[in-house]
């Protein structure tokens, strides 16, 4: 794989993060009964960040949790033999909430597919909208974001990667073009 661009930095990464929590909070009218799950790896710290910057903005703590997709994803055998699966982390009742389920790069919708099938077997939530950093188009299945940091066009040949500091000792978001 080829790094074919780049497309935000670190400071950018911060922009974005803190406009969709701006949005956030105008679609649900402030903080009341509203919760991150960020999709694990990188959705997590995603969701995280996005709590702080409501914080900031609200000074309002908001719960943030994590779901572990593993086990819904449609393409487990083709992932590994043994599939590394995580816990999920989610500390707090989604039953009746107001749930922004947050992910790293949106592409063919089944990543948000699997994600919404593991949060209905946890509780029925009041709502669930979608928060992704990157939507890079391609979609399998009908499913779109409420918030969207980024769109970028790509083709099939191209990959969009999010990097974060907590993972991989940067922000930054790059076009990698497989060889």
């Amino acid at each position: 794989m080829k790094e074919k661009a780049k497309l935000l930095d670190k400071d950018a990464i911060a922009r974005i993060l803190m406009r969709i929590a701006h949005e956030i909070l105008e679609k649900n009218k402030g903080t009341q009964d509203l919760c991150l799950i960020g999709i694990r790896n990188r959705g997590a710290y995603l969701a995280k960040r996005l709590g702080d910057c409501i914080e900031a903005i609200d000074k309002a703590t908001v719960p943030v949790g994590v779901l572990d997709i593993t086990l819904y994803r449609d393409d487990l055998t083709l992932i590994a033999q043994q599939p590394l699966v995580h816990k999920t982390e989610i500390g707090f009742d989604i039953t009746g909430k107001n749930i922004v389920l947050v992910d790293d790069v949106f592409y063919t919708g089944r990543t948000v597919r699997a994600a919404l099938d593991a949060l209905v077997d946890l509780g029925r939530p009041k709502s669930i909208q979608l928060a992704v950093f990157v939507d890079r188009g391609h979609r399998e299945l009908p499913v779109r974001a409420d918030y969207v940091g980024k769109n970028v066009p790509t083709s099939q040949k191209e990959t969009v990667e999010v990097r974060l500091a907590e993972v991989d000792g940067c922000d930054e978001v790059v076009i990698v073009e497989k060889d």
